[in-house]
């Protein structure tokens, strides 16, 4: 072993403080998240323990307080030691508080918590090579994953992302028939119906549950009258003449990417299109060694892995598979023209036509 360098030492026991005191902070956000906490702290002056703890539903005071120290000493919220009181900033209440804010992060929360939950069957896969199937990592896995990805598909998806395919807006404005292929527990698909109402949706999705969840959002949000929701793998939808084949963040999870790319293909109109939005990446592993690759690399290996590995082929993409990759990938299932039509800080969005 090389002699150790006590500044490099020194310099990393630091960094992992920080990142332990991050880790540290997942359960305590997240009760301050059900609990309403960052919620009480939102549009008011700053509070004393005690107001806090009464606005937030008359919780105990001492468990309130220690919860707020925490908090302030994540920098999640802000103290004034000399009043011993607590408040949200604007920029803390966008990650905290103000739910369709593009930066709203509780879902991410519930992500690691269900990463957490769901170590043991990830380590035995390491030792089996097999795969974890999806929802039984944790039981609140794909509701995590919902609220995770809601944030940014309300800020995005009828905003930058389907303005930037080539007549697809014009076409769903006149009314379209769309097929939102891995809808998950729905979002995706409800908000573009919201948008749209001369189209047609239906969501698609192998994990029956997250299904059975987008058609209680579907009646809860009054659209049921023209959004489906169906459980079937994306290589098995029957229908076809689509206009418009969405998949959101899902197509590196899939086991058969490629088997999937060419039956979008075959279910789509002559003349349609299919969006594919994907984690940003770049296409070396080198380009992906930031706080973005960070993020994804974690996760694809907790969760989007693991999914893929136990389908049918098993190609394992991963969450920072790049674009050149995922451009292989869909002209193999007989797209000629691909291109990045869009992107963002956490997404890029791929418009494939035959």
């Amino acid at each position: 072993m090389s002699q150790v360098n006590d500044e490099k030492l020194q310099l990393f026991i630091g960094k992992m403080l920080g990142d332990l005191g991050g880790a540290f902070c997942v359960p305590t956000t997240r009760i301050g998240l059900r609990l309403g906490l960052f919620d009480a702290l939102y549009g008011e002056g700053p509070l004393t323990v005690e107001d806090l703890a009464a606005k937030a539903g008359g919780l105990a005071a001492r468990y309130v307080r220690e919860w707020a120290l925490a908090q302030a000493a994540n920098g999640f919220i802000d103290y004034d030691p000399e009043a011993e009181t607590f408040s949200l900033s604007p920029e803390q209440a966008m990650v905290f508080a103000v739910k369709d804010s593009p930066v709203y992060l509780a879902g991410a929360f519930g992500l690691v918590a269900a990463m957490i939950e769901g170590e043991k069957m990830v380590e035995q896969a390491f030792r089996s090579g097999t795969g974890v199937h999806w929802g039984d990592t944790a039981p609140c896995l794909f509701c995590a994953t919902g609220a995770f990805f809601r944030p940014g598909y309300a800020n995005n998806i009828v905003q930058n992302w389907l303005p930037s395919l080539r007549g697809v807006s014009e076409k769903l404005k006149a009314g379209a028939k769309v097929a939102d292929v891995g809808c998950g527990v729905g979002f995706s698909t409800l908000l573009m119906a919201s948008a749209f109402p001369e189209s047609r949706f239906t969501g698609f999705d192998f994990h029956a549950p997250s299904i059975e969840e987008a058609r209680r959002h579907a009646e809860q949000h009054g659209l049921a009258d023209r959004v489906r929701f169906e459980t079937a793998k994306a290589k098995e939808i029957a229908e076809s003449d689509f206009d418009l084949v969405s998949s959101f963040d899902c197509l590196h999870d899939m086991g058969d990417p490629r088997g999937c790319a060419t039956h979008m293909r075959r279910i789509l109109k002559r003349d349609g299109t299919w969006m594919i939005v994907e984690p940003i990446a770049g296409d070396k592993a080198r380009d992906n060694m930031n706080p973005i690759g960070r993020l994804y690399y974690n996760g694809s290996t907790m969760i989007c892995v693991p999914t893929s590995l136990d389908q049918e082929v098993g190609e394992g993409l991963g969450a920072q598979a790049g674009e050149a990759k995922l451009v292989e990938v869909i002209r193999a299932g007989g797209f000629s023209d691909v291109r990045r039509a869009t992107e963002g800080p956490f997404n890029m969005v791929i418009e494939a036509r035959a």
